[in-house]
């Protein structure tokens, strides 16, 4: 491998991403917002730079920020008096809007642009099992496929221009409902007298259990809900997918249902825990208490 790269932003995926392409080797340059959070990559080999326009040499330099107008900022400094890189990949889940904006500021700048987002959390980046889903020139997508394959176990290309934005918005709904409908269901049986373990336990071994159900099973039955995925963000994208829906006319009363519950989440003030406080708020809606089971779980990531 011989292309180098740059990474904006190392929170908690992009710094598992970084770290990720640093432990391969990868000549890597790192910037983030805060420096601190970014200086641990220094032990596997990772450059931290003070500005963003030091990333500008590199070859390919992948994006993870947060939203649209922070991906606007960074490619500002980036692209901003003089030659870009060879390429920007950017992983955020930003609205297609945005992200045809950012392919227009690329491409005066003679800079290619991927939009590529993912599926995962920095556990399952950890594992090696993240999951891309890419659009733009398909040659912008070759060139960089060697870094996408040290990044994770596939990538999916999935046409022209913002394509791969819908496909990880309609993603990011169907995550939502899961979660919501997994609440539900565990609630139920817990009221009726079964553990939340040996019902979650069940449910991964049947034919609708996933890998979505089965690494949030930890969760659900230790009440652990350090952040993967915060309500804030997840109601961020609901936004985002029930705009499109209106755009392209498109029925979706489950998914409505559900972003009233996730802002329901997001209005207790929870803002910093995961979005498995679904659960809580099912169980407080069902009159049911619950409490930590401390049992052993497997939530299929090795760890």
């Amino acid at each position: 491998m011989t292309q180098t790269a740059g990474w904006i932003g190392t929170g908690r995926m992009g710094y598992a991403m970084a770290e990720r392409l640093a432990l391969a080797g990868v000549d890597l340059a790192v910037w983030n917002r805060t420096r601190a959070k970014a200086e641990p990559l220094r032990e596997h080999g990772a450059q931290v730079v003070g500005t963003i326009a030091a990333l500008r040499d590199r070859d390919v330099v992948f994006t993870t920020v947060a939203g649209s107008g922070d991906l606007t900022e960074v490619l500002g400094e980036l692209l901003d008096g003089g030659p870009g890189p060879g390429v920007v990949v950017d992983c955020s889940t930003v609205s297609a809007e945005a992200s045809a904006a950012a392919r227009a500021t690329c491409a005066r700048q003679g800079t290619g642009f991927l939009a590529a987002p993912v599926s995962g959390n920095a556990k399952v980046v950890r594992a090696g099992l993240l999951s891309f889903v890419c659009s733009g020139p398909r040659e912008t997508y070759e060139r960089v496929s060697g870094l996408l394959a040290r990044l994770g176990r596939s990538a999916t290309y999935a046409g022209e221009g913002e394509t791969a934005r819908l496909v990880k918005i309609a993603h990011n709904l169907l995550l939502g409902v899961v979660a919501q409908t997994l609440a539900e269901v565990t609630v139920l049986a817990e009221k009726g007298g079964v553990s939340r373990h040996a019902f979650l336990e069940f449910l991964n071994d049947s034919v609708v259990g996933s890998p979505f159900t089965r690494y949030k099973s930890p969760a659900f039955v230790h009440l652990d809900y350090t952040p993967t995925f915060t309500p804030v963000l997840l109601r961020k994208d609901f936004d985002l997918g029930l705009t499109a829906a209106r755009e392209l006319g498109v029925a979706m009363p489950v998914t409505a249902l559900t972003a009233q519950l996730v802002q329901a989440a997001a209005g207790t003030g929870r803002t910093g825990e995961d979005f498995a406080i679904l659960l809580d708020l099912q169980a407080a809606a069902s009159g049911l208490e619950l409490k930590p089971e401390d049992v052993a779980v497997d939530d299929g990531l090795g760890s």
